[in-house]
């Protein structure tokens, strides 16, 4: 995820900005192995997203557990806990690869015709 902010791909000229808290966030990228531990706290992160809110599950460990696939302590796929919108294949994904997952979110974004309120009433 780091190489998306690089000048390379420069994240930040399509709109790609990362933010700290869930409260300000419309899509929360899942990474990385999920264990029974932290699913909790993963289902509260995103119910602290405001809606409309998207996930994207990256790479083989966060789709299916990947490596640790028959572990005890493993959850087999962060889609048993949150909703995932795009999976983005890969051990590890490439920035490519993430990219073409978000610009496919773009696409899904584009098509639900989902306004969000800007104030409140």
């Amino acid at each position: 995820m780091m190489h998306l902010s690089t000048p390379r791909y420069d994240q930040d000229r399509l709109g790609i900005i990362f933010r700290a808290s869930p409260r300000q966030s419309d899509v929360m990228i899942v990474a990385g192995t999920l264990t029974n531990k932290m699913a909790p706290a993963l289902r509260q992160v995103y119910d602290q997203m405001p809606d409309p809110r998207w996930v994207i599950s990256m790479g083989s460990c966060a789709n299916g557990g990947g490596y640790y696939h028959y572990s005890y302590s493993v959850v087999r796929g962060c889609d048993r806990i949150v909703p995932v919108d795009i999976y983005v294949p890969g051990c590890p994904p490439t920035s490519e690869a993430l990219m073409y997952g978000i610009f496919q979110l773009q696409r899904k974004m584009r098509n639900t015709k989902i306004t969000r309120m800007w104030y409140r009433r």
